[in-house]
């Protein structure tokens, strides 16, 4: 009997192998029987783009398409950064700046740090906020054992949806904030004619899964849009608190085709596409 058990490991090997050739012919007829379905869309070969290494701990180099608005040297990319404060590599919010810029669809990266010694509670401590397109606003707040109303803290739509999970890192440390933004369109006349779409990853965990704008974000009145261009500045939100910010870039998405006078409000109400 012992000498039977090599012989049935070789035809057990030799049938296999049958059927496994068998299999591969068979599809490869069946492939044979079928025409390839193709889109038909004549797409354009996609750019190369290459991303940047990462740095020390969490800091990172921007990817080579983008466009650096703070690189720790200086922040002549925006307006109104005449009280800001300059140390090392970083910068202190000192009053509420704006890109020279406008932008619209945009993947946007940046990195900002509470203040380690920690004063206030609620919307007190390390309070500031990302403005996309100067009116829709992505929560900056030290939200480490700090209670405040959940569509308020820490990478919350302000006002409009808490942030998924709470994913702050304790006061002081570097955060980080990747956010993919579609900006609304409006029809020639001012309706809406598609909403804004968001999507935020803080410290590398989704808070914000492609959340539908509701409209500006306000303290004093609920969300509503209004009618404005396809590009308009990047704000960051001075609220009194010493939050500081370092290593931001942006990459434009808004399509080629779209950017058409873009500095012109009252025609940029009209473009859709």
């Amino acid at each position: 009997m012992e000498n039977l058990r090599p012989m049935r490991h070789l035809r057990f090997l030799a049938v296999t192998s049958v059927v496994l050739g068998g299999l591969a012919m068979s599809l490869s007829s069946t492939a044979a029987f079928f025409d390839e379905w193709k889109s038909g869309v004549d797409w354009s070969e996609p750019p190369i783009v290459t991303p940047g290494d990462r740095g020390a701990g969490d800091r990172g180099a921007s990817p080579s398409d983008a466009i650096v608005l703070f690189d720790g040297g200086d922040l002549s990319a925006w307006n109104g950064v005449e009280n800001w404060t300059f140390e090392e590599d970083y910068a202190i919010v000192g009053s509420t700046v704006a890109t020279k810029r406008g932008f619209g669809d945009c993947q946007l990266h940046l990195e900002f740090a509470t203040p380690a010694e920690v004063s206030g509670e609620g919307q007190g401590r390390g309070n500031s906020g990302v403005y996309l397109m100067s009116r829709y606003e992505l929560q900056i707040l030290d939200s480490y054992e700090n209670t405040t109303y959940y569509d308020g803290q820490c990478g919350s739509i302000y006002k409009q949806r808490p942030p998924l999970v709470n994913a702050c890192r304790p006061p002081g440390e570097w955060q980080i904030y990747d956010i993919i933004f579609t900006a609304p369109r409006f029809e020639a006349a001012g309706e809406l004619k598609s909403p804004g779409f968001v999507t935020v990853l803080q410290n590398g965990v989704l808070v914000q899964n492609h959340y539908e704008l509701q409209g500006g974000t306000f303290y004093e009145t609920p969300p509503a849009y209004e009618a404005h261009s396809l590009r308009e500045p990047l704000m960051l939100q001075f609220h009194h608190n010493p939050t500081r910010f370092r290593n931001i870039w942006i990459r434009d998405l808004l399509p080629p085709e779209s950017d058409r006078n873009a500095a012109s409000p009252a025609a940029q109400a009209g473009e859709t596409s």
